[in-house]
This record gives structure tokens, sequence and C-alpha cells, in this order.
């Protein structure tokens, strides 16, 4: 009964005037109504009243601000993909007409990652060949008792440096190759089923 006078009191003191009547509740718990919504509460959420009493729209809290803005992210997001993914294929049934193809790609693609490593490799021999070079004269040097010379060390140190230089390149190229097919192998998959679709 209380309650209820209290919101006609509310109620009444707003008159005719079009402010809105809201409704919060403090941190005890505790249900308040006034035509101004605190700052303070601002972030917790309210709800907006008729004259009568109605909840004619809701406040929402930081919290449920946050929770939204969270969920329209991720479905932009998820929308993003979905347009990208059909982008993509499109550009696949556009690009092949059948797996033979997507293989031949695949092969021209690996080629130049295999030509790559086989350079290295190549040049790797003729630098590991030099290095054993370089070591046993400084070995011979050394054991002469004689001082190893700053040109021979700093050849040593710059056919050590190519020769690491080169397992990188050898090991990039693996690498990429292997992405080569992954990514080939993944077509072929999604270029199947599109055309199991059709």
């Amino acid at each position: 009964m209380a309650f209820s006078a209290l919101l006609a009191a509310l109620l009444l003191a707003a008159g005719s005037a079009h402010a809105a009547m809201y409704r919060w509740v403090d941190g005890n718990g505790r249900v308040h109504y006034s035509d101004t919504l605190p700052s303070s509460y601002q972030k917790n959420g309210a709800a907006e009243m008729n004259k009568q009493g109605n909840i004619i729209r809701r406040t929402q809290s930081e919290a449920e601000r946050r929770a939204e803005a969270e969920r329209q992210s991720e479905q932009k997001r998820l929308l993003q993909e979905q347009n990208k993914q059909a982008q993509l294929d499109r550009a696949l049934t556009s690009t092949y007409t059948t797996e033979a193809e997507i293989d031949l790609a695949r092969d021209r693609a690996l080629e130049h990652h295999k030509l790559a490593i086989k350079g290295a490799e190549i040049r790797g021999k003729a630098v590991d060949a030099n290095l054993a070079d370089l070591r046993t004269r400084i070995a011979q040097i050394e054991k002469a008792g004689r001082k190893v010379g700053e040109g021979l060390t700093e050849q040593l140190e710059q056919a050590t440096r190519e020769q690491q230089e080169l397992k990188r390149t050898i090991q990039s190229n693996e690498e990429a190759m292997e992405k080569v097919r992954e990514k080939y192998a993944a077509d072929k998959v999604r270029f199947v089923e599109l055309s199991g679709k059709q």
C-alpha cells in the first residue's frame, strides 16, 4: 500500500509535464523512482516509466552496453568472414574447372621454392668446401705456432655467415612449400564442395 501511495505521489508530482519517470535500484537493493536519473546510476541501467507506471523504455547498464557492443562486433566479424569466403569461393570457381588444374597450379607455385632450395644447396656445397679449406689452413698455421692473419679470420667469418644464411634460405623455402601445399589442398577440398553444390 505504501509503495502504491509513493508511486502515485511521484506520478502526481510529475503533473502533465513531459518529463520521464525513472526506476532504479541502488547498491543496497532498494528501488527508487524519480523524474531524473542520478548520473551515478546511469551506468547501472534504469527503466523509464509513463504516468501509469508502465515501463516504456529501459536504459542499458554499462555491462549490458559492453555486451551489446561485443555482440555487434562479433556479428560484424562473422559477416566480414562470410563475405571474404564468398569472394574466395567465386575466385576459386572462376579460376579452376577441374581438380587437376589446382594440382598444376600448386606444382607451379612450388617450382620457385624448389629452385631456390636447389640453388642454395649448390652454393652451400661450395661454401662448405671453402670452410673446410680455411679451417685446415688455420689449423696448420696454429700448429706451426704462427699467428693467424686477420684476412684469413675474416674469410672464415664471412664463409660461416654465408653458410648460416644459406641454411636459413633452405629452411624458409621448405616452410613456404609446406604452406603452399596446405593452401592448395584446402582449395581442392573447397572446390570439390562447391562443385557438389552446383
